[in-house]
């Protein structure tokens, strides 16, 4: 199996609707947002969702992915697992460690606070925080429940449970590093398939109250060489959408912003390769 020999860079545009793309626990739950009012998506709330795709080995997506790249379940375990065993996992060699976890290789190890012996620490992938171009708002609800639950109640009653955005766009970057690869045995099959079911991420993963997540765009693109070709924000920069009219207000549809669908060719031109991941599902 092969590494990775080229350095690349990929940028997600999602479209939220009526939704909550990640709630912050310190909030009860509301969807994250900033002091400035723009919403957050955390690295680690969409790593999950990649991760879950893979470890549902009777899934529609993994089964699809399987057949596709001829992957083998024994090679693609998910570290990042319910009911893992630290010790068992801290036992072994460097070797089964990178023959076995797929998010090891992909996102690295982190185990760290237990103070194991895997020499894995950084993966070959890092997502960056994904930010909405607009501050958002948040619209709360109480959910009932006909039959109660509570002694005494003859309905059940959750107060402002139900915590959503009614409109945004997201961005959020992601950045494949052929140095970090090289150390945590990640090959280009194990990022081939990371970018096979981006497009799928939230439409597999769909939850109650995130009903209407989609990736609109997957922006990914291949630098020339290991070391670079160009400026990874300025590719960024180039794709990142705009809002057409008072930026400084919620948006309430996907027509609010000027949306790039072609990179400038003084960058394209630098690109080994470009493509919108969605286009190619």
């Amino acid at each position: 199996m092969s590494g990775i020999e080229k350095r690349a860079v990929g940028l997600l545009i999602l479209e939220v609707i009526n939704s909550n793309p990640n709630g912050d626990p310190d909030r009860e739950s509301d969807p994250r947002q900033r002091l400035d009012g723009r919403g957050e998506i955390s690295p680690v709330s969409f790593k999950r969702k990649l991760r879950d795709l893979v470890e549902n080995k009777q899934g529609p997506v993994w089964l699809a992915m399987a057949k596709t790249f001829n992957l083998k379940e024994e090679k693609f375990d998910i570290l990042e697992s319910r009911g893992r065993d630290r010790n068992e996992i801290n036992r072994l060699s460097e070797e089964a460690f990178i023959s076995r976890y797929w998010d090891g290789r992909i996102f690295g190890n982190t185990f760290l606070e237990s103070g194991g012996s895997l020499p894995i620490k950084t993966g070959a992938v890092q997502f960056g925080m994904g930010l909405s171009l607009a501050p958002i708002s948040i619209e709360r609800m109480t959910n009932t429940n006909k039959s109660g639950v509570q002694e005494g109640k003859d309905r059940g009653m959750a107060p402002l449970a139900y915590r959503i955005v009614p409109h945004a766009v997201y961005c959020m970057p992601f950045f494949v590093n052929p140095s970090a690869a090289q150390k945590s045995g990640c090959t280009q099959k194990d990022i081939d398939l990371m970018l096979k079911i981006i497009p799928y991420a939230y439409s597999h993963t769909a939850s109650y109250v995130r009903p209407q997540v989609e990736i609109r765009h997957a922006w990914f693109a291949e630098h020339k060489s290991a070391l670079g070709s160009f400026s990874d924000q300025a590719f960024i920069e180039a794709l990142t959408p705009k809002k057409k009219e008072n930026p400084q207000k919620p948006s309430v549809c996907w027509d609010d912003y000027a949306v790039p669908l072609e990179l400038p060719d003084i960058l394209k031109d630098k690109t080994d390769k470009f493509i919108d991941l969605v286009q190619e599902m």
